[in-house]
């Protein structure tokens, strides 16, 4: 009886994390798959995104991504970034393919360290053309054991057409998007630290 029992637990243990496993969290993510895209680039913790210094308002993003408890440093995450240039588009180029058809060529990818740190290097985008949408980048997540999802874009605190609904917002998926730059030699620069799951249905 005693091995009968032991059989059975460790099968509902097993089928659960299998279930956990194969969730699907975040809900529906247009364009989320790009996250794939990086070919045989080998992915670090820092990416610079094309354009960097030929683009006018360089900037640098930095912070460190927490796992759920907002405490503990999370390790091989991959990060997925991706905006438009100063004219608010998203610039194409003749080769390109998949999903860079429509999010243009100023992305890349950041695999976080030990210490669950991420650092990108780019320029601050402009609001689409002919509109009052706040500028921003947009982000994708994916975990070692999770499908990949989107949380809430980079906002910037002093764009004039940001809203107090994204300043204000009560539950932002994985935490606020909204970052302050600061002046740093020829280059602005912001923090923003992310915290996995928060806020993301089905976590």
């Amino acid at each position: 009886m005693n091995r009968l029992l032991c059989a059975i637990f460790i099968f509902v243990v097993y089928n659960t994390e299998s279930q956990n496993r194969n969730k699907t969290v975040g809900g529906l993510c247009q364009g989320c798959e790009a996250i794939y895209e990086h070919g045989t680039k080998v992915l670090k913790p820092i990416d610079t995104l094309p354009d960097f210094r030929l683009l006018p308002n360089p900037i640098k993003i930095s912070g460190t991504v927490y796992e759920i408890d907002g405490t503990t440093p999370a390790r091989n995450v991959i990060l997925y970034v991706y905006h438009t240039n100063d004219k608010g588009i998203y610039p194409k180029k003749p080769n390109l393919k998949g999903w860079g058809r429509r999010h243009g060529y100023l992305r890349g990818w950041m695999k976080t360290d030990a210490s669950g740190k991420y650092e990108f290097y780019t320029s601050r985008p402009a609001s689409y053309p002919n509109s009052t949408a706040p500028q921003h980048i947009h982000i994708t997540v994916k975990e070692s054991d999770k499908n990949e999802y989107y949380i809430e874009d980079f906002y910037f605190r002093d764009d004039p057409h940001i809203t107090n609904n994204i300043l204000n917002r009560k539950n932002p998926r994985g935490g606020s998007g909204v970052i302050a730059l600061a002046n740093k030699g020829s280059i602005q620069v912001a923090k923003r630290d992310i915290i996995l799951g928060l806020n993301i249905p089905n976590y």
